[in-house]
């Protein structure tokens, strides 16, 4: 998990390789606009509706802050996200 400081502040996962490869095929089926994909994040116990962002061909998950409290996840911390594409 990192954090990003710009105009407004958010924490993100980043989802790379094979991963992210699998998603960009699958992104023409669920995409609603500017390449964003909504997904249900599951991290741990706590599940949400978000959406991925496009970044130079990775995937970026925002990571909520309710989110972040439940699951006692700070900067730094290598954590695991379950998404289902397309899901809201």
């Amino acid at each position: 998990m990192w954090f990003w400081r710009g105009p407004a502040p958010w924490h993100f996962v980043t989802v790379t390789g094979e991963q992210a490869a699998a998603i960009e095929h699958a992104s023409s089926m669920v995409t609603y606009g500017w390449g964003m994909i909504p997904v249900s994040a599951t991290l741990g116990a706590t599940e949400w509706a978000t959406s991925l962002w496009p970044k130079d061909g990775d995937y970026l998950i925002p990571l909520k802050t309710a989110v972040r409290r439940a699951e006692g996840v700070d900067l730094g911390d290598v954590v695991t996200v379950r998404l289902v594409l397309g899901a809201v």
